[in-house]
């Protein structure tokens, strides 16, 4: 198994630099590929400011999804953009994610779901993505936990499945403190100073680092972060829990990753045993503290469509945040009020799966580069407006 609590790397600098080029607040993997991205290009004077450990805020959980079946085209492409360099990664970053290419399953209960699961899946395969809708008895044929009488139908993406995140932040900071980046762990943002409208420096409890430039890449935390800028980052931190079942002498039957929409409970092997969870009530704050108080509703959905995963033995679990927007989207995108200042934050919980191609969205934007996405398209300005983005349907 992958041990997700060994420290990545042993060369942490010690000393925090007063002068850099570019500060990137956050070590997990919006900050790391980041950072990756930026030095790969020869940009020099990167420091990657983390105030925990690096990769274990959001990016610590066990495993996470995978994918490019969203219903907004832009999620589609960063999804799937991301998903190429996740089936090379251990040849090009050395080390082992876990990559599971097992799918990934939407089920759908309503005409309502089904018809925006047919909208999403013609707009995955216009992208080029591999997906199609499935009928209930070939649901439970690829998935035999679900009860098909209980669905209308399913939408399939064959070439999706889970990784685990915290082995892929490793890869990127291994990778980039080879090429010269700082990385500093256990160093809080304590203050950003700005003048004339544009980025100074960085306060953190070490000192304070001059800099024209800087990144909030930190996820559930960005607010804070926003704030001290001068820029407001609509980011709300949303706890969310999962449980992982005893660890049998066989494995389970291997599933796609496979999500409810009405219910929004998941499930996924892990190992001989497996993952767990639902959405349940939103419970806005920064409370990481896990408990099994999720159960009840998870074993209320369970009842309805997949009957035989009620009152599962778990050995453990974990909690961490979503990072929710108010649309459900990302924020990726350079301040209009504040030179300087960057942000790529607020992924509602498909961070991950994202993350390699945000941080090459990220870092074309920093350097003025045209990307494969318009350069606002995932800017803090639409909400500013009548907000015209449609939400992602394709989550939980």
């Amino acid at each position: 198994m992958v041990d997700v609590k060994v420290p990545l790397v042993p060369n942490y600098a010690q000393t925090q630099p007063e002068i850099a080029n570019i500060v990137i607040i956050g070590g997990g993997i919006m900050g790391m590929s980041t950072a990756w991205h930026l030095a790969s290009r020869g940009v020099k004077g990167i420091v990657v400011l983390e105030q925990h450990e690096v990769g274990r805020g959001s990016s610590a959980k066990p495993m996470g999804g995978v994918r490019a079946n969203f219903s907004d085209p832009m999620n589609v492409i960063l999804g799937k953009r991301s998903l190429d360099t996740f089936r090379t990664w251990k040849e090009d970053f050395g080390t082992n994610i876990e990559l599971a290419k097992v799918g990934y399953l939407f089920l759908a209960r309503t005409e309502e779901e089904v018809a925006n699961l047919e909208e999403a899946t013609k707009t995955q395969n216009d992208l080029g993505v591999n997906s199609s809708m499935i009928s209930p008895e070939q649901v439970a044929e690829v998935n035999p936990f679900i009860d098909p009488k209980a669905i209308l139908a399913g939408s399939l993406s064959p070439d999706d499945g889970y990784a685990c995140p915290a082995a892929a932040v490793a890869g990127y900071m291994r990778a980039a403190i080879a090429m010269g980046v700082t990385v500093m762990d256990h160093t809080e943002v304590l203050d950003i100073a700005t003048s004339g409208g544009a980025i100074e420096s960085v306060t953190t409890q070490r000192g304070v680092i001059r800099t024209e430039q800087i990144v909030c890449a930190a996820g559930a935390w960005s607010a804070k972060i926003g704030e001290m800028a001068g820029h407001t980052l609509p980011v709300e931190p949303v706890r969310r829990m999962i449980g992982l079942t005893t660890q049998m002498p066989q494995a389970h039957p291997t599933v796609p990753f496979t999500l409810d929409l009405s219910t929004t409970m998941y499930m996924h092997n892990y190992y001989n045993g497996m993952l767990l969870g639902i959405s349940h009530p939103q419970e806005p704050g920064f409370n990481r503290d896990y408990s099994f108080e999720w159960l009840d509703a998870f074993n209320s959905a369970a009842k309805i469509f997949a009957p035989t995963l009620q009152n599962p033995q778990l050995d453990s679990g974990w909690a961490g945040f979503y990072e929710n927007t108010p649309d459900r989207n990302a924020i990726i995108g350079a301040s209009d009020r504040v030179a300087g200042f960057y942000y790529c934050t607020g992924f509602s919980g498909h961070g991950f799966l994202q993350g390699p191609a945000a941080g090459e969205f990220m870092a074309d934007i920093i350097q003025g580069r045209e990307s494969f996405l318009p350069h606002d398209g995932y800017s803090t300005s639409r909400f500013e407006q009548e907000l015209n983005s449609v939400i992602e349907k394709n989550i939980i």
